[in-house]
């Protein structure tokens, strides 16, 4: 598809598509008053067991400095803790708290419901097939 048959590009439409859902999801973190990047921070803490600050900021695609940031919040509520790495002395790992795993549930059934919603004018089938063309595109 192209501007000029008198239809919005593709790439514009996914964008727009993928700005609206994390807008979404960015609200829906309100009741929890957590960032989207703390939201993601703890799911590469629970992906991982546990981390080290250098793979949740690449995760998060921001500087290692602002990653210390990021988790002295959740630190500060009891959602994640900083455990020495027990094979590297000078490392330190993130790891989720009960706290944090249980707040993780949450925002994560709260994320699932708004994708739901969201998705929810697009048929069974329909979602299915969006499902397998994303997968292709996926890298």
């Amino acid at each position: 598809m192209t501007e000029t048959d008198g239809q919005e590009p593709l790439s514009e439409l996914l964008m727009r598509s993928a700005r609206a859902m994390r807008r979404r999801w960015s609200d829906s973190l309100a009741p929890w008053d957590l960032s989207p990047h703390q939201a993601r921070a703890l799911r590469v803490v629970r992906r991982h067991e546990s981390a080290r600050m250098g793979t949740i900021a690449a995760h998060l695609r921001i500087a290692p400095r602002s990653v210390t940031e990021v988790l002295d919040g959740l630190e500060e509520r009891g959602l994640v803790r900083r455990v020495p790495d027990p094979t590297d002395r000078r490392a330190v790992l993130v790891e989720l708290t009960d706290a944090g795993l249980s707040l993780l549930a949450e925002v994560d059934a709260a994320r699932d419901g708004e994708s739901a919603t969201y998705l929810s004018v697009l048929s069974v089938r329909d979602r299915a097939h969006l499902a397998r063309l994303l997968r292709k595109l996926d890298p």
